[in-house]
């Protein structure tokens, strides 16, 4: 999906740029160096189910659910078109998709053993809501990844793009460097692990 994706409410549900589906070298460079990252840290959890909040189309958590064999899995997200869309293309027989908000979900404590966000916190209204919410759902990790900044609009701004934003991406209206998503999480559990994969942060919190 290369346009972008709102929700009924207002918020930015989809990706500016289909970086899973990107033909360009680096673009893919780049972004197998932050899924193999993921992966690592998935298999260093080896979580017994997983809860993935604000799962987009559905790319990354299908990539997850298989790796788990028949563990459960279920991926999380608003109710917005394309997103429902992308989750018919991107099915497996352990993953189950929901339309829900990350701020209020209705999970047991504890049901799922990692609950994850990846490249989702920057787009939310309170991630303190929803990182609460996720702590609260998962039994022994979190798995969290976030764009870096400055470096991120840095970037955006070096080829040219959202220079009337000063490099921010349409929808990103939290912002963190390493050093304060990592004290950010903190607060939450212990950082077991800390990834940075160009330009992002990522992140494995043992609760």
């Amino acid at each position: 999906m290369s346009e972008l994706s709102v929700s009924a409410d207002g918020v930015v549900t989809g990706n500016t740029y289909d970086k899973y589906g990107s033909s360009n070298p680096v673009v893919r460079h780049l972004v197998g160096a932050f899924e193999r990252s993921l992966e690592e840290l998935l298999d260093r959890a080896e979580p017994a189910s997983l809860l993935d909040v604000g799962c987009g189309e559905g790319a990354l958590v299908q990539r997850f659910a298989r790796r788990l064999g028949s563990r459960r899995v279920v991926g999380v997200d608003l109710q917005e078109d394309s997103l429902q869309a992308g989750w018919s293309r991107h099915e497996a027989p352990n993953l189950e998709y929901r339309t829900l908000d990350g701020g209020e979900l209705p999970f047991a404590a504890g049901e799922f053993d990692m609950v994850s966000a990846i490249e989702v916190l920057e787009h939310v209204p309170d991630p303190q809501l929803t990182l609460h919410e996720m702590s609260r759902c998962a039994q022994r990790h979190l798995l969290v990844s976030v764009p870096r900044e400055p470096l991120w609009r840095t970037l955006n701004v070096a080829r040219g793009a959202y220079w009337s934003q000063l490099g921010n991406t349409p929808g990103h209206v939290n912002h963190w460097s390493r050093r304060s998503f990592i004290q950010l999480l903190r607060g939450h559990g212990e950082i077991a692990e800390v990834r940075s994969p160009f330009p992002w942060t990522m992140l494995l919190v043992r609760l």
